[in-house]
């Protein structure tokens, strides 16, 4: 009897198209649903890792333009246009708000500090806000994706119990299939997670870093305009 169960075991296919396809409906959906939260995670990672190496490379060449001595109000002229870093963001919103703030007479209107550091700071979180896009997904998907997978698991475990009821049997042939395709939902699960939950700490922390930049720059443009302002009302 024995014998014949590991015989009637060993001629089923185990392959993972073969597992999926012998799952119940509910399985399959799991299933599905993992696999696109995975290939949708790593596109939002490489995305993400692409446009922060690009930030980053931007940032480095304004910031050597910027600090090149070179004029602000020719340095504004040539980016004002088309800004394309968060770096020139925050310096173009910077510099709309003081030529704002200059009077006919080149004279400063009152409270003109204030509004230019108003104006790079909602620059600052816009960019913020464009840096963090998508970063929520992933750790959404690193929450609940073992949760979705345990939910496959044991919904396939009931209907692997149902079969054994059914079947009136306990051998290999009836309860290892039914463990099996309910194990591979756990398994995507954790295979979602796991990249997700990486990726997101690292990329959260990368974030962070760019925004830092950002404000650093925005205070030392904050200061350097400061300096302009006093001469102004001098």
């Amino acid at each position: 009897m024995e014998t014949e169960a590991l015989g009637a075991v060993s001629e089923l296919d185990f392959s993972l198209w073969a597992l999926f396809l012998r799952a119940t409906i509910t399985v399959k959906i799991v299933m599905v649903v993992l696999v696109l939260a995975s290939v949708w995670s790593w596109a939002i990672i490489i995305q993400k890792h692409l446009n922060f190496r690009r930030a980053r490379s931007e940032a480095d060449g304004f910031e050597n333009t910027f600090w090149s001595g070179q004029a602000l109000d020719q340095l504004f002229d040539e980016v004002n246009e088309d800004p394309r870093g968060g770096t020139e963001k925050v310096f173009v919103a910077g510099m709309k708000e003081w030529r704002r703030s200059l009077a006919p007479d080149q004279r400063t209107i009152a409270g003109a500090q204030a509004r230019i550091d108003r104006a790079m700071q909602v620059a600052i979180s816009r960019e913020s806000d464009n840096i963090l896009r998508g970063l929520g997904f992933l750790a959404t998907v690193g929450a609940i994706s073992p949760f979705v997978g345990l939910f496959g698991t044991v919904w396939g475990i009931k209907y692997a119990f149902e079969e054994i009821a059914i079947q009136q049997s306990t051998n290999l042939a009836v309860v290892a299939p039914g463990i099996a395709e309910a194990l591979l939902a756990t398994a995507l699960g954790l295979l979602a997670a796991i990249p997700a939950v990486i990726f997101y700490n690292k990329l959260s922390g990368d974030a962070d870093r760019i925004s830092a930049r950002h404000e650093a720059f925005a205070d030392e443009f904050a200061m350097i305009l400061s300096r302009q302002l006093e001469t102004a009302e001098a």
